[in-house]
């Protein structure tokens, strides 16, 4: 999959046009380059027209020095009209996400090494594609040919914060519309002026007469919905608007229709299985996309995979190589709870076929949790509000999911070596293997009966888990994690150590070799790859000098050239 170096060329001026040329090469951005701020946030915004004889057309793209291949050009246009929509008025809100394409990608410019290793991994950048987030507005208009005025504004961004752009959009659109380019470029400067996004940080977010006030997640979180704590309101004018999340949606009311199914939606997703959502209208199947893989969205290392093959249309047909298929009815506007769509066998969606239902060979492994239907249930009733049947759907889903990992990561810890066998100057002991075997039988005393109550095939879910994307992805992180420990302990145990007493029988290429090794470890934990203290790294160096000091002239000056 090849990308683009960076994340494009900003100059100067920067100022509205046009789409510009495409050029094959991209220049990688340099950290004092202009617009830094703009793009900690967004790539660029764009402007797409469609017109009845030139068809779909990008009209401008900002900062106007912004360069998309013709592919990528074709593809925010062609994705940025909701086609379901063409025979109604009105404006609709929708999301896309399309590969980034050009020559070969360079490594990502330095501005998203930070932010990406303190986010969860669902929230990191995009490597290789672009999210695009539209506001589409069809309105009758007698003096163009087709009859009808239809663009699309849309933000394009590797940021996978859909609240936030969805209401910066509902603010900045309907504006466009009534006064275009000068408002769009104003808006813009003042995106240039926000704060970048820093994992833990609650932001104010100033933008036309307006604050919006977000928390970036963490992937330190505890695990728990909360809104940001209001921060320096008292200089605010006016007051902010306080999003509870960047990025998650209605949760309770994007799986209204599937309730009953969520339980194995939630093993669809836990075993990262291809799901297709069929929506009749777009903005409907963009919000079940992020929707789904949320339920997995803020847990422990990898369990969630931001590349999960979820995929969404609207008025189309999935291809018969989609072997779980979501097709959800037209949305009810009374409070009531919506018919459930039906579990169906694949064999029965029909080409034609447009009822509702989940069409999968799939059985779930565990029993359908009751009693949280009837709570959900009974909120509906009561109109309950949707933020909090919401964070009930959201808790009872966190909770499956830390049961299930809970003993998966107990286990894990047990195969680190013990502490006190880790000596400094030998090469430290091996994680031990993971034995799937081993792990099953474990669970008979720390398995997941003892979090939830739930009853079902645990060791059958277990069993496919091992043979899922996602257990691989786990695993591997958390081998990763487990072993940068390991070399961290390791230095802190050389850095305790008595290193003249140790130099005092070893040969020169004993001690080189030792320079060698340390200032490697040193390197990398100065690169934050090893979770060490600002002591042991003092230490590191001190040891080095000591060693280097202690070798002939020689030596030293091909250790430590002027």
């Amino acid at each position: 999959m090849e990308a683009r170096a960076g994340a494009g060329p900003r100059r100067g001026g920067g100022g509205l046009g046009a789409a510009g040329p495409t050029s094959g090469s991209r220049a990688t951005r340099t950290p004092a380059a202009p617009w830094a701020r703009f793009s900690a946030w967004l790539e660029c915004v764009c402007v797409v027209t469609f017109d009845l004889e030139l068809g779909q057309a990008l009209e401008l793209v900002y900062p106007s020095d912004f360069q998309l291949t013709d592919k990528e050009k074709s593809s925010i246009c062609y994705l940025s009209f909701p086609d379901s929509h063409s025979g109604c008025l009105g404006d609709t809100q929708f999301s896309f996400r399309m590969r980034q394409c050009g020559g070969q990608r360079s490594p990502w410019h330095a501005d998203d090494r930070p932010y990406n290793g303190g986010a969860p991994v669902a929230l990191q950048r995009e490597p290789a594609h672009y999210l695009g987030y539209v506001y589409f507005r069809q309105v009758k208009d007698s003096s163009v040919r087709r009859g009808y005025f239809q663009k699309s504004l849309v933000l394009v961004s590797r940021l996978p914060f859909v609240r936030l752009f969805q209401s910066l959009l509902s603010l900045i659109a309907p504006e466009y519309f009534d006064k275009l380019a000068p408002c769009l470029e104003a808006v813009c400067n003042e995106i240039d002026q926000w704060p970048a996004p820093v994992p833990g940080q609650t932001l104010n977010l100033p933008v036309m007469g307006v604050v919006i006030q977000v928390r970036i997640p963490s992937r330190v979180d505890k695990l728990e919905s909360k809104p940001p704590k209001p921060c320096d309101q008292e200089n605010l004018l006016p007051a902010p608007v306080v999003l509870s999340s960047v990025h998650e949606l209605d949760l309770f009311r994007c799986f209204q229709p599937v309730l009953t199914h969520v339980q194995t939606l939630w093993e669809l997703m836990l075993l990262g299985e291809p799901l297709v959502v069929l929506a009749p209208s777009p903005d409907v199947s963009s919000e079940m996309l992020p929707a789904a893989p949320q339920v997995l969205l803020r847990l422990p290392p990898l369990l969630h995979h931001p590349r999960q093959r979820v995929q969404g249309a609207h008025h189309t047909h999935p291809s018969p190589h989609w072997p779980h298929v979501l097709r959800i009815g037209e949305p009810k506007m009374s409070g009531d709870l919506p018919k459930q769509v039906k579990l169906k066998k694949p064999s029965r969606l029909k080409t034609l076929d447009t009822k509702p239902g989940l069409y999968t060979s799939y059985t779930a492994h565990l029993h359908r949790d009751k009693s949280l239907l009837k709570r959900l249930l009974k909120g509906v009733q009561k109109k309950r509000p949707w933020d909090v049947q919401s964070a009930l759907l959201r808790q009872h889903l966190l909770e499956l999911t830390q049961s299930f990992i809970i003993p998966l990561e107990h286990y894990m810890a047990s195969l680190m070596p013990l502490q006190k066998s880790i000596t400094p100057w030998k090469t430290p002991p091996q994680i031990r293997p993971f034995r799937q075997e081993d792990f099953l039988r474990s669970l008979e005393h720390a398995g997941p009966q003892l979090t939830c109550i739930l009853k079902g095939d645990w060791l059958g879910l277990y069993r496919r888990f091992f043979k899922s994307p996602h257990f691989d992805g786990w695993y591997r992180q958390r081998h990763k994690e487990m072993a940068q420990r390991l070399e961290a302990l390791h230095l802190e145990a050389i850095c305790e150590a008595n290193i003249e007493t140790w130099m005092q029988d070893k040969s020169e290429v004993e001690v080189v070799d030792l320079v060698l090794k340390l200032r490697e470890k040193l390197v990398r934990a100065q690169s934050h790859q090893l979770p060490v203290k600002e002591a042991t790294l003092q230490r590191a160096q001190l040891y080095i000098e000591t060693v280097i000091g202690s070798l002939p002239k020689d030596l030293q000056a091909v250790l430590c050239p002027p």
